[in-house]
């Protein structure tokens, strides 16, 4: 089920009665081409501009006798006309409506998910600036690697979100094509300049070469790249759900006034948005497969992949619009707890400083094998014993004979971690 929520841009996009007033537009564009081009006398055209009216109740009544939603469509247009009528739908083909609507749609989809992601990149830069120099412990395995900054993290997803803007800026252009070609793409009816002059009328290119439907590649060019959002907010959801587990505790969603984590357990308080998106972002990546799957069609067409572009195209669509409005809104209110995560760092009594020793020692002429056993040994020994790695390391006999108490204290100086972080902030929001 499409989860509900305030912002109802998308639902509109993609419902019955956008997608009609959509094919309504189309008809009408085409019967002005017709007219233009001499083909349709003028007084019929403006007796159609003027008379012909959209009952979508009207269409679904007939449609329960044609079982066809398209020649429904056509009926209920032509039936309030004269013998202007005859000029509705005039050398087109179902498909020719249909999926040059549907191209309207995947266009103005494209804008408002690219308006949503713009929002989600002003959020995470305005976090990552916040916190550019909030120490904490970078993880590999999920276990204590080396320091990093709070903000550095934010800002990788912030180069990534802005990556995405840019793959949906190029598949708006990828799905911005009409096709009014006829039935097998060869134009038998109505010249390739009816196409032109309507697509552009329409704010969309002509399909270059189509059958009786637009190559299903543009639309998986679509599914494809919401996929590729989806996992990119699942990706950062998956990092709030970990920092905010209770044994890390460094950032939590933020708890309202009133709000309750769990039925039974009072003291509750769990990332459910975080956990939700991630259960979303399944449902789009699923659907990435259902878009392969239509490519592939009988000849200049079958009708396998309308059932089920019907589903994963608004499904995709809405789902990814809630996701996007969802995730901006927790990094928005993002509670940062640094306390934690300075408490975190030392949690590993500084035995992250390893490799600054190991190339110390390296840079005195030692190999790396013999280097590398030297301070494993320490390392190691620190975080058994819960011992200070800096204090073992000065008194270890072995790792006095290569580097001063100097050189050991300059390998075990937190500052070492951010000396570049200025560089990499510059480098990425190029200021």
């Amino acid at each position: 089920m499409i989860p509900r929520y305030t912002l109802p841009e998308m639902e509109k996009i993609w419902s019955e009665e956008n997608r009609f007033n959509r094919m309504f537009e189309i008809e009408l564009a085409v019967c002005e081409a017709l007219s233009k081009t001499g083909i349709m006398p003028e007084v019929d055209y403006k007796k159609i501009k003027q008379k012909a009216k959209l009952d979508i109740e009207r269409v679904r009544e007939i449609e329960k006798v044609t079982k066809h939603d398209i020649a429904a469509f056509v009926d209920q247009i032509s039936e309030n006309l004269g013998d202007e009528s005859r000029w509705i739908h005039f050398g087109l083909t179902s498909s020719d409506v249909l999926d040059t609507a549907t191209a309207i749609q995947l266009r103005d989809s494209s804008d408002l998910i690219l308006k949503k992601l713009k929002t989600l990149s002003d959020e995470l830069k305005k976090l990552a600036v916040k916190h550019k120099n909030t120490m904490m412990i970078g993880r590999t395995h999920g276990m204590h690697a080396e320091p990093i900054t709070f903000g550095v993290k934010v800002l990788g997803w912030y180069a990534e979100t802005e990556r995405l803007i840019a793959l949906i800026e190029s598949t708006r252009e990828t799905v911005s094509y009409g096709k009014l070609s006829g039935t097998v793409g060869t134009y038998t009816q109505n010249d390739p300049e009816i196409e032109k002059i309507v697509c552009n009328k329409l704010g969309l290119k002509p399909e270059p070469v189509s059958t009786q439907i637009i190559p299903r590649d543009r639309y998986a060019v679509y599914i494809l790249r919401l996929a590729l959002v989806a996992g990119a907010i699942e990706r950062f959801a998956v990092e709030i759900r970990n920092l905010q587990r209770t044994e890390i505790s460094e950032v939590e969603e933020f708890f309202s006034k009133g709000q309750k984590g769990s039925s039974a357990m009072p003291h509750k308080r769990n990332p459910i948005l975080s956990e939700n998106i991630c259960g979303l972002a399944r449902l789009v990546k699923a659907n990435s497969m259902v878009s392969l799957e239509n490519m592939a069609l009988w000849h200049e067409r079958d009708i396998s992949h309308s059932s089920a572009e019907r589903v994963v195209l608004p499904d995709s669509s809405i789902v990814i619009d809630f996701i996007l409005t969802r995730f901006a809104n927790i990094v928005k209110n993002l509670v940062v707890y640094p306390e934690n995560m300075k408490a975190n760092l030392e949690k590993s009594y500084g035995a992250y400083f390893s490799q600054n020793v190991l190339l110390r020692l390296i840079k005195k002429g030692l190999k790396r094998d013999t280097a590398y056993k030297i301070v494993q040994k320490i390392s190691h020994t620190s975080l058994q014993e819960k011992k200070d790695f800096g204090t073992i390391a000065k008194n270890d006999m072995e790792l006095k004979e290569h580097l001063s108490a100097q050189e050991i204290q300059e390998c075990t100086n937190l500052k070492s971690y951010t000396r570049n972080i200025d560089k990499i902030f510059k480098s990425v929001l190029k200021e």
